[in-house]
C-alpha cells in the first residue's frame, strides 16, 4: 500500500466537509477585493489624487509599516498599497485554519484514528488537506484577477496581484502543515502558525520601514527583511508596476519545502502525537477551576494576553500617527475625505482617532466571536456534556461563558483606548488626558460588541451546527458594512444592519444615548433567545 492511497477519498471527504467554508472563502476573498478596489478608485480618482497618496505613502514610516510599500501612482499600484495586507493576512489565516481543521483536528478528536482502520495511507490525510487548501487559493486568485479587472484595472497587473495574494495562501499552507505536525491540539498548531502570520508581518513592515524612497519620492524598495517574509513575497511582485514574475516561484519553492518537511515530521511521530511535548500541569487543580468562572477564565486567559499584546502595540502606533495624519491632510485631502467618511465628524484628526476606534471595535468582534464560539467547540469535544453532568445548570455555563467574553472585550477596548490616547498625547505633549479621553470614547463601543456577542449566542442556541460558519459570516458582513459602507456610499438601509453604524463616533461628534440603549436592547435580546434556546435542545447537537 503506497502513503498516498485513499488520497482522493479523503479531499472528497475534505470538500465535503467544508463546502460552505470553502465557497465562502473562493467567492467573499474576489468580491471583498472588488470592494476594496472600487472603493480607492473612488477615493483616488485621478492622476493628482494618486500622486499625493504615494508621495504621503512613501514618506510615511506608518503607512509603510501598515499597508506596505508604494509601488508608483498607477491607479492599481495605489489599489495594492491600500488592500494588500488586508487580503494577504486573511488569505494567510484562513489557509493555516484551513490546513489544521483537516489533519491536526482530525487526529486530536479521534476521527484520523477512524480514518486509518481502513485502506488509507500515512500521508493520504495530509495530501488531502494540502491539495484542497492550495486548490482553493488558486481558485480564489483566478476569481480575484477577474474581480480586479472588473474594477477597472489592467489585466496584466490585476493576473499579478491576484497570483501575489494567492501566493501567500500557498505559502502559509506550507507552514500549516509543519505547524500541525508539532503541536498535540488544533488549537496549539493554529497558535504556532498565527504567531508566524505575525512574525511575517512583522519582518515585512520592518523591512518597507528600513527601505529607500525613489527619487521622486513615490516608490519604496523594500530592505531585505521583506525578503525573507512570506506576506513580504507578495509586495515583492510589484504589480502595476514592471511585474517580477520570477518571485512567484518562493512560495512555490516554500510549498514544496514544506510538504517534504511535514512528510519527514509525521515519519518521526505517533499518531495523535506531536513532536513538541505538552508542557505537563500541576498535579492538583486549584480550586477556582471548580467553578464555571474559573474555568472559563483559565481556558480564555492566553487569547486574551495574546490580543492584548497586539491591541497594546497597534494602539501605540495609531496614536503616534496621528500627528503625521493631521501633517498628511494638506498633501493628501482623497485620504482625509474616506477618513471622515468613516470616522464622521468635521475635525480631521478627531475623525481619524474616532475611525481608528471603530477599526479596533470591528477588530475586537473576532475576539468576541473566537472567545464564544469555543463552547461548540466544548460541546463538540465532550467537555460540555461533562460539565453539565455536575451541579452546574445549563443557563450558568453559557451565561459565564458569555460574561467572560464580554469583560475580555471590555478590557481590551479599554486598552485600545488607553494606548491610542498615549501615543497621540505622546506626540501632542497631554499623555494622560489623551488617554483618558480616548479610553471613554472606546467604551461607548461596547454596545455593538454585545450585539456581536447576543448574534453568537443566538446561533449556538438555535443553529448550533451552523454556528461557527454563520457567526464568522455575520461578522464580515458588521465588518464590511460598518466600516465599508460609508466609503462605498451604501444606502443606509443596509448600513443599519450593522452593529457599527449606530455607535457614535467619539471623539469626531457628541455621545448620544439612545442608539447605545437601543443596541443593548438587542443584545439582552438576542442573549435572551440563545439561552432560552440553549436550555431546551439537546447536547451534544
Amino acid at each position: 500500500m503506497s502513503a498516498l492511497t485513499g488520497t482522493p477519498r479523503l479531499a472528497r471527504l475534505v470538500l465535503r466537509r467544508d463546502r460552505i467554508r470553502l465557497a465562502i472563502w473562493i467567492l467573499g476573498t474576489p468580491l471583498l477585493g472588488y470592494a476594496l478596489a472600487g472603493s480607492v478608485a473612488g477615493i483616488y480618482p485621478d492622476q493628482a489624487a494618486r500622486l499625493g497618496y504615494a508621495t504621503t505613502s512613501a514618506s510615511s514610516l506608518v503607512a509603510r509599516a501598515f499597508n506596505g510599500p508604494i509601488a508608483g501612482t498607477d491607479l492599481g499600484a495605489v489599489v495594492v498599497a491600500e488592500t494588500y495586507a488586508t487580503l494577504a493576512v486573511i488569505v494567510a489565516l484562513l489557509s493555516t485554519f484551513a490546513v489544521t481543521r483537516h489533519t491536526r483536528q482530525n487526529e486530536e478528536t479521534g476521527r484520523a484514528e477512524l480514518l486509518g482502520a481502513s485502506v488509507v495511507g500515512r500521508y493520504a490525510s495530509l495530501t488531502a488537506a494540502l491539495l484542497v487548501v492550495v486548490t482553493a487559493n488558486v481558485l480564489a486568485a483566478v476569481l480575484l484577477a477577474f474581480a480586479l479587472v472588473g474594477a477597472g484595472l489592467p489585466l496584466v497587473g490585476s493576473i499579478a496581484a491576484a497570483a501575489a495574494i494567492g501566493g501567500v495562501g500557498v505559502a502559509f499552507t506550507a507552514i500549516a502543515a509543519v505547524t500541525a505536525q508539532l503541536s498535540v491540539t488544533s488549537r496549539g498548531a493554529n497558535a504556532l502558525a498565527a504567531a508566524v502570520v505575525g512574525l511575517s508581518f512583522v519582518l515585512r513592515a520592518a523591512g518597507d520601514v528600513f527601505g529607500d524612497s525613489s527619487a521622486a519620492g513615490t516608490r519604496v524598495d523594500s530592505a531585505w527583511p521583506s525578503w525573507i517574509s512570506p506576506l513580504g513575497w507578495g509586495n515583492q511582485v510589484r504589480a502595476f508596476a514592471g511585474e517580477l514574475w520570477w518571485v512567484l516561484a518562493l512560495p512555490v519553492a516554500l510549498l514544496l519545502a514544506g510538504v517534504a518537511l511535514a512528510y519527514a515530521l509525521a515519519e518521526r511521530r505517533d499518531q495523535g502525537a506531536g513532536l513538541v511535548a505538552p508542557r505537563r500541569g500541576p498535579a492538583t487543580g486549584a480550586p477556582r477551576l471548580l467553578s464555571p468562572a474559573g474555568l472559563a477564565w483559565r481556558m480564555q486567559r492566553g487569547t486574551l494576553l495574546g490580543w492584548a499584546v497586539g491591541v497594546a502595540v497597534l494602539g501605540l502606533s495609531m496614536g503616534v500617527a496621528g500627528d503625521e495624519f493631521n501633517a498628511m491632510i494638506d498633501q493628501n485631502p482623497a485620504a482625509a475625505e474616506a477618513i471622515t467618511a468613516m470616522g464622521g465628524g468635521t475635525g480631521f484628526v478627531d475623525a481619524y482617532l474616532a475611525a481608528m476606534l471603530g477599526l479596533f471595535a470591528l477588530t475586537l468582534g473576532a475576539y468576541v466571536v473566537q472567545a464564544l464560539l469555543r463552547v461548540r467547540g466544548d460541546e463538540t469535544d465532550g467537555v460540555l456534556e461533562a460539565a453539565l453532568a455536575g451541579a452546574v445548570s445549563r443557563t450558568r455555563w453559557l451565561g459565564t461563558q458569555v460574561l467572560a467574553a464580554v469583560l475580555g472585550a471590555v478590557a481590551l477596548l479599554l486598552l485600545a483606548g488607553l494606548t491610542t490616547g498615549l501615543g497621540y498625547g505622546m506626540v501632542t505633549g497631554d499623555p494622560l488626558g489623551s488617554a483618558i479621553e480616548l479610553a471613554w470614547a472606546a467604551l461607548l463601543r461596547l454596545p455593538a460588541l454585545l450585539v456581536v456577542a447576543g448574534v453568537v449566542t443566538a446561533l449556538f442556541g438555535l443553529l448550533p451546527r451552523w454556528s461557527v460558519v454563520l457567526s464568522w459570516t455575520a461578522l464580515l458582513i458588521f465588518l464590511l458594512l460598518g466600516q465599508l459602507g460609508a466609503v462605498l456610499k451604501l444606502p443606509q438601509a443596509a448600513l443599519n444592519v450593522s452593529p457599527y453604524t449606530h455607535v457614535p463616533s467619539v471623539p469626531a461628534v457628541d455621545p448620544a444615548v439612545l442608539p447605545l440603549v437601543v443596541l443593548a436592547a438587542v443584545a439582552a435580546a438576542l442573549l435572551a433567545v440563545g439561552l432560552a434556546a440553549f436550555r431546551r435542545r439537546d447536547v451534544p447537537s
